[in-house]
């Protein structure tokens, strides 16, 4: 990769551990908020927070399709954290649940900076560093996440919710002024466009991961529901944001190493590993319920997201053709988000109907499905 290519990982590396940093400010406390200062029931948290999903996955294949259409990147990702961080305002001023709403879409059409963001990262990478690449980019959002816990538990005493979230609007807009001085776009000539989501002129490689992928995200439900299954086996509050930590400290310190080793041994490799460690969390919270076994589940659980994260980005960077790359990540990531957004639904049901393992043994065949699945995908070189 030349300078320029390492440059541009690092800017966008550094813009979102800052943009990472201002939303677990307000996330990290955001169900509480939204819950006890503004007066919400759970069924109104799931459904801002599902909107917020289903926000996610649109805008980021909206995105990707434009970004090929109008041959420029930047201006998706820039306008992408200003979103964020105008949102955190609108939290800030809201008196009602129903006001977080309009900044709740706001907020998640921020998303759209995901699919040209990694396409522009695919396209500086090579295959020897491309998965090294975005394991830094997902160390660097997990970092900002763990400042971002840290500054809300050391602030949040002191200053309240309301200033905690205008706080965290300052990180995202210092991300926005680094894009705009440091990263250069140069246009590109030929690009051609990403048609709708039939997946015309892609791959069969494309669909069948795109398949698994979906199918996987399906049963890796929120870790809320870990959360709230180690509340039930007696952690406490304080304890449980320390498991929050403990899974997102292990993610970031991990990402860039297993984006390396899949550089060496292959994305399947790294992906498979990545579904052995979801399986064990789910062993484990299905046959392990001591303090020691939690802990090890959520240490485990740390593991699987830094592997998992960036090396599913690397792989289905490297299968996407390349003339619009930014269109098949963006079909891509609302597929699979779009299939992600019944999980927890589902595993909520199969809890409160069947009971707390029955979440789990589901969770656990489609992972195995999934990996099977992956069995059949061929790499390429690029």
């Amino acid at each position: 990769m030349s300078t320029k290519g390492k440059k541009t990982v690092w800017i966008f590396s550094l813009a979102s551990f800052l943009h990472d940093m201002g939303s677990d400010m307000v996330f990290s406390v955001w169900p509480i908020f939204v819950t006890q200062v503004l007066g919400a029931n759970m069924t109104t948290l799931g459904f801002i927070d599902g909107l917020g999903d289903a926000i996610v996955s649109i805008s980021q294949a909206v995105s990707g399709y434009w970004s090929d259409r109008l041959r420029k990147r930047k201006i998706f990702i820039w306008l992408g954290y200003l979103f964020g961080s105008l949102s955190r305002v609108g939290y800030s001023l809201s008196t009602t649940w129903q006001w977080l709403i309009p900044f709740r879409i706001l907020d998640r059409s921020g998303k759209m900076r995901g699919s040209p963001r990694d396409a522009i990262v695919s396209e500086v990478s090579t295959d020897k560093d491309r998965g090294a690449n975005f394991g830094l980019l997902r160390a660097m959002d997990n970092s900002g996440a763990v400042v971002g816990v840290m500054i809300a538990l050391l602030f949040l005493p002191v200053i309240g919710y309301r200033n905690l979230f205008f706080l965290a609007a300052f990180p995202s807009l210092l991300a926005v002024v680094l894009l705009l001085i440091f990263i250069k776009e140069a246009k590109s000539e030929k690009i051609k466009i990403y048609k709708g989501l039939n997946f015309q002129n892609l791959s069969g490689n494309v669909f069948l991961f795109t398949i698994l992928s979906a199918l996987f995200a399906l049963g890796a439900f929120s870790y809320s529901f870990l959360l709230l299954f180690a509340k039930k086996s007696g952690f406490s509050v304080s304890m449980i944001t320390i498991l929050y930590l403990l899974f997102t400290v292990i993610a970031a310190a991990t990402s860039i190493y297993f984006g390396k080793l899949s550089d060496r041994i292959g994305r399947k490799n790294v992906l498979f590993l990545s579904y052995g460690f979801w399986g064990l969390v789910s062993v484990l919270f299905l046959f392990v319920h001591s303090a020691l076994g939690i802990v090890v589940a959520f240490f485990l659980y740390g593991l699987h997201k830094g592997a998992f994260d960036p090396v599913q980005r690397a792989l289905i960077a490297e299968l996407s053709p390349k003339e619009y790359i930014a269109s098949t990540l963006g079909g891509f990531q609302m597929i699979v988000g779009l299939c992600a957004l019944p999980a927890s639904l589902i595993a909520g049901y199969l809890w409160d109907r069947f009971g707390i393992s029955s979440a789990f043994y589901f969770s656990l065949i489609l992972t195995i499905c999934s990996s099977s699945m992956l069995l059949f995908i061929r790499e390429k070189n690029t």
